[in-house]
């Protein structure tokens, strides 16, 4: 039963997490620390980022708290430090990989979901400096980009038919 709970917390952080990287994207990735952010939105050559040191700011306290409540077996503290690098590896594999191919991997997709996702953050990228943005977060899609995608998963599968 305790099992349970440590599974329910390592949930509960993963869908904290959201809106922690949401308040962080918006008040301080555009805030406070833009000059990290900056070559996000103005792409500059190569292949890292001054904006990778964000992996640092949420990697070092999902490290933390998995180190020191394995050493003094406080598994509710593992179990958020795993909740935290849990959805430190669903954002590296959606925005890294998916959105923004990175890595060459997971390209094509005829999923609503995924397709209302990789548009909303098109959406943020519009943007090129760090006042007037928009759509902060990373797994939570407003409803308007899902219309946008159910209508051309629709399309795409009219192409397919017609095709036939």
């Amino acid at each position: 039963m305790i099992y349970l709970l440590y599974a329910l917390i390592v949930i509960a952080t993963f869908f904290f997490m959201e809106f922690m990287a949401w308040f962080t994207h918006k008040f301080i990735m555009h805030g406070v620390m833009w000059y990290f952010h900056k070559d996000h939105h103005q792409h500059e050559p190569g292949f890292f980022e001054k904006n990778d040191v964000f992996f640092l700011i949420f990697a070092i306290p999902s490290w933390l708290c998995i180190m020191l409540g394995m050493m003094n077996f406080n598994y509710f503290v593992v179990s958020i430090g795993a909740g935290i690098a849990v959805y430190g590896f669903c954002y590296f594999l959606v925005h890294d990989v998916f959105i923004h191919q990175r890595f060459k991997w997971l390209r094509n997709t005829s999923n609503s979901y995924f397709m209302a996702l990789r548009k909303a953050h098109k959406i943020h990228h519009k943007y090129l400096g760090k006042e007037d943005g928009e759509c902060f977060g990373m797994l939570v899609v407003p409803p308007k980009y899902y219309k946008e995608a159910f209508s051309a998963v629709k399309a795409k599968k009219n192409q397919t038919k017609a095709k036939s």
